[in-house]
């Protein structure tokens, strides 16, 4: 069986206040550098930092229409998702759609930093919302 997934690329964690959770991160895991990325067209706001080679998004609602604001009503803050870097997400959906795995996205969509992304439905991997990210490739 070939190997689909090459490393944990992020974790998205949901939080109500932005500046509130940086702060927090800041103080009490000195995590300084944060990029804060706007999203409004999906109704949020993003605060990525790193941890090695491992990205944490904070992300905050900026309406009741973003596409987690009810996870976050329901949950409250913490782990959202949890991101897998892959090498052809194409390739990957279309293996995933074969085994017949319940999909959230059945096609990439436009995610951060020119990435191409896709969900897999939490029910799919026992409770876990999974994001597949594929990174742009470098220019030969």
């Amino acid at each position: 069986m070939e190997q689909l997934l090459t490393r944990v690329d992020h974790l998205g964690l949901a939080v109500h206040d932005l500046e509130q959770a940086i702060a927090s991160y800041r103080q009490q895991l000195a995590l300084d550098a944060w990029e804060i990325i706007e999203m409004p067209e999906r109704h949020m706001r993003v605060a990525v930092g790193q941890v090695g080679a491992t990205l944490l998004e904070l992300i905050a609602p900026t309406s009741p229409d973003a596409a987690f604001a009810k996870f976050l009503a329901e949950r409250g803050e913490g782990i959202h998702h949890v991101a897998y870097t892959v090498e052809n997400i194409d390739h990957v959906l279309e293996y995933l759609q074969a085994q017949g795995v319940r999909l959230i996205d059945q096609q990439a969509r436009p995610g951060i930093h020119g990435t191409r992304i896709a969900f897999i439905h939490p029910k799919a991997l026992h409770g876990v919302l999974t994001e597949l990210v594929e990174h742009p490739k470098a220019a030969v």
